[in-house]
């Protein structure tokens, strides 16, 4: 058999982390595992490697998002720890797009459906995301869109 699914290497590492004393990777796989748990039990199946991964990415983006909070508060300490455990995730989360492919893909997007101005930011969004599949900061994509269509 080939290599060990990504939800045995979450489970292996934690074990390895418990046995190191390694308290912040205990815990970001921790709350990984459970958040692979909670979506399982939401679809009523076990996650394939790349739901795994899509489940990884949204908890990397959570991270991120709470760097930015505390960041602006002065809770450097927190910011820190939350920068930390995106870090470890990040082994577990799809490969991010460079800002070349998501330009080209917006490119290609707009080329494709036709869009002239920002009411069509829909189509364009629609067809980005759906090829990027989580590898890509919608936020972000959604800003270079509306720049381009003049939004």
């Amino acid at each position: 058999m080939g290599d060990p699914s990504l939800k045995t290497q979450v489970r292996e590492q934690m074990t390895a982390a418990m046995k190191a004393g390694e308290k912040i990777r205990l815990g970001a796989l921790r709350m990984l595992s459970t958040s692979i748990t909670n979506r399982e039990k939401e679809v009523l199946h076990e996650l394939s490697d790349d739901e795994v991964r899509e489940v990884a990415g949204t908890e990397v983006k959570r991270r991120t998002e709470s760097i930015e909070a505390f960041d602006a508060a002065g809770r450097t300490e927190l910011a820190d720890k939350e920068r930390a455990e995106r870090e470890i995730l990040r082994a577990f989360a799809p490969e991010q797009l460079s800002e070349a492919e998501v330009d080209a893909l917006i490119d290609a997007a707009i080329a494709s459906s036709g869009a002239t101005d920002p009411k069509d930011m829909g189509k364009v969004m629609g067809a980005v995301m759906a090829q990027a599949k989580g590898r890509v900061d919608g936020g972000k994509v959604q800003q270079k869109v509306l720049a381009r269509l003049g939004g």
